[in-house]
């Protein structure tokens, strides 16, 4: 008698790991069930692609790009953008140098978009805004039970990165532990979590910034050398607002459109003599303090002329010295960093930097020099 079965010979076959027989209830119908082990592992990586994507979203909600355009027609500006766009293209990591408030972010996220990576992520990492204690863990992740507080695992920035962009702000400011493993992601593609011996490969474009001499810092000790030549392939610099005063007239056009349409006022027009002023500040600030005095003469502002106060815009020249106007307790507490900043070649932290000198947190002794205006390696500040 015939068969109507149909049998298949494999003989390289191997039998199934699991042979499952369906369970069936009272009426007979088949009760549907998982399999325990493949639920985890599913869920597993549901859990990790759900973080890494919130990662992303977070990081795009969150930027801090002062705005959203380039805006300016000066030469500086257009020999600027004529480097980013023979750049972009590439892989080529990119160092981008320049004051602080001049649009370093705005820069590196112009260089993404204009890549082959650009419907892949852009992230962005403050290295000067995170602890040291956290950063290596931030940077690359953690295994779970890696340090006390590792109670999962973590998915690190440039895994979050992988196949688009991981853009390091102030890059200067790493520990010498992490320049190491930051060297080795440049040279290997790869790195290893925190508590894990299992390296990872990545495919991550890294674009740097920071407003440091990273030659200055090198000669001091504070910056490895063969890190800075390995990011230093293709340097940028952002010129300061001072070098580009021609752009002055549409950067306020441009902001004041802006705040006028958050607000609800209408500014038709801004006044010849207050572009002139604004023309002629020095704008030690840069882009950021001109779109903080945008924004408060919109707010303040009664009638539909764009007005500026004079005396929100500092006095001194460009060329003066930072210490100009402070309090007699500041100028003694300038002297003491400066001092301490000397005797350890400008290394702020470790046991032997000046925050240990000095007694206080490492996190603070950056915050003083930010706000006192304190040059760590002592030198001049460029004049306009």
């Amino acid at each position: 008698m015939a068969s109507n079965s149909v049998a298949y010979n494999f003989p390289d076959a191997q039998p199934p790991e699991h042979v499952y027989s369906p369970l069936r209830g009272i009426s007979g119908k088949i009760i549907p069930w998982y399999d325990e082990t493949a639920d985890l592992d599913a869920e597993t990586r549901t859990q990790e692609q759900l973080r890494n994507e919130n990662l992303v979203l977070r990081e795009d909600i969150d930027r801090s790009s002062m705005f959203e355009e380039i805006v300016g027609s000066s030469k500086p500006i257009r020999q600027l953008l004529k480097q980013v766009e023979k750049v972009a293209p590439l892989d080529s990591t990119v160092l981008i140098l320049g004051q602080t408030g001049t649009g370093k972010e705005l820069i590196a996220r112009a260089l993404h978009r204009r890549s082959k990576r650009a419907n892949r992520p852009f992230i962005r990492v403050n290295c000067a805004a995170i602890p040291q204690s956290l950063i290596a863990s931030e940077l690359f992740g953690h295994e779970k039970g890696a340090f006390t507080g590792a109670v999962q695992r973590r998915v690190g920035r440039f895994e979050a990165a992988d196949g688009g962009t991981l853009f390091l702000d102030e890059v200067g400011e790493l520990p010498m532990e992490t320049q190491i493993a930051l060297l080795r992601v440049l040279q290997e593609k790869e790195f290893e979590r925190v508590g894990s011996n299992h390296p990872i490969s990545v495919d991550v474009r890294v674009v740097a910034a920071t407003n440091r001499d990273l030659r200055a810092a090198v000669a001091a000790g504070t910056f490895r050398a063969d890190l800075f030549y390995r990011l230093n392939v293709f340097p940028v610099v952002v010129p300061s607002l001072r070098e580009r005063a021609e752009d002055i007239p549409l950067l306020i056009e441009y902001f004041v459109a802006r705040y006028s349409k958050e607000s609800g006022k209408s500014i038709p027009h801004i006044g010849k003599q207050t572009l002139e002023h604004l023309q002629s500040y020095h704008w030690p600030g840069n882009i950021r303090e001109l779109q903080n005095i945008v924004e408060r003469a919109l707010i303040l502002s009664e009638a539909d002329n764009f007005m500026v106060d004079e005396n929100w815009l500092r006095s001194e020249p460009a060329e003066s010295s930072p210490k100009r106007g402070l309090s007699q307790l500041e100028n003694c507490e300038v002297e003491m960093i400066e001092a301490a900043l000397a005797d350890t070649h400008g290394r702020v932290s470790g046991p032997s930097g000046a925050a240990a000198k000095l007694g206080i947190p490492r996190q603070t002794l950056e915050s003083k020099i930010r706000r006192l205006g304190i040059d760590r390696y002592g030198q001049k500040r460029p004049t306009a």
